[in-house]
């Protein structure tokens, strides 16, 4: 009898041993060599809701589009932050992107009644999509004072011939712009060259280009461009 018992209780442990061999088998447990052993669940649960470090992304990648042109650096540098940099006029309509630009100040008092209080074009350049050559305040110094004095004293048929000579609908890529472009003036620009050194009607040069505003696209240019109808 007690050897009969004795087996039977054998029987039972060799059981309940195997049994929890089994229920155990699910769980892949792992000795991290604190004396504390960690289940594959934890380790899924700890991969799940970890989270990849951030990149840090340049403004070209952060805004999709590359300025161009030599002097873009140098207006970087000049103005490296703020609603007059590059990236910061991308958030504005282009009179107001313009305004914060500091070398464009003579171009936004012609375009808004400062130059010949009969010529208020900021609605108009607002007001939809396109392409803008910008003549840089230096450009403007160029004109001789004759010129200056006609484009201020008369009705602004003068002004607003030349200004809208500087504007083409829809917006340009460098790469889109080269070659033959009608302007909102209705006569046409030639712009040749390669992407990252563009020269328009020959002699003028773009500064830097394929500066985006809110509505438009616009290349700072070196000198203030003539419609060959008042060559």
């Amino acid at each position: 009898m007690r050897s009969i018992r004795r087996g039977g209780l054998v029987a039972v442990a060799l059981l309940v041993a195997a049994l929890g061999t089994a229920c155990g088998g699910d769980d892949d447990t792992t000795d991290t060599g604190t004396g504390v052993t960690e289940t594959s669940e934890e380790k899924t649960s700890e991969e799940e809701t970890s989270e990849p470090e951030e990149e840090e992304t340049t403004e070209e990648e952060a805004t999709g589009m590359e300025v161009v042109g030599a002097g873009c650096a140098g207006y970087a540098e000049a103005v490296p932050t703020g609603e007059g940099s590059v990236e910061g006029m991308a958030d504005d309509p282009v009179s107001v992107a313009a305004s914060n630009n500091p070398i464009l100040t003579t171009l936004v008092a012609a375009v808004s009644g400062g130059v010949n209080p009969n010529v208020d074009l900021v609605s108009t350049i607002d007001g939809g999509e396109y392409t803008i050559f910008a003549p840089v305040d230096d450009a403007f110094a160029k004109l001789d004072a004759a010129t200056l004095e006609a484009l201020a004293a008369d009705d602004g048929t003068l002004l607003s011939t030349i200004l809208t000579y500087h504007v083409i609908e829809g917006r340009l890529a460098p790469e889109d712009l080269i070659g033959t472009q009608t302007t909102v003036e209705s006569e046409t620009v030639e712009i040749a060259g390669e992407p990252d050194a563009l020269t328009v009607n020959g002699s003028t040069m773009v500064i830097c280009g394929n500066v985006q505003t809110a509505n438009a696209t616009v290349y700072l240019i070196d000198t203030v461009l003539t419609p060959p109808s008042m060559a």
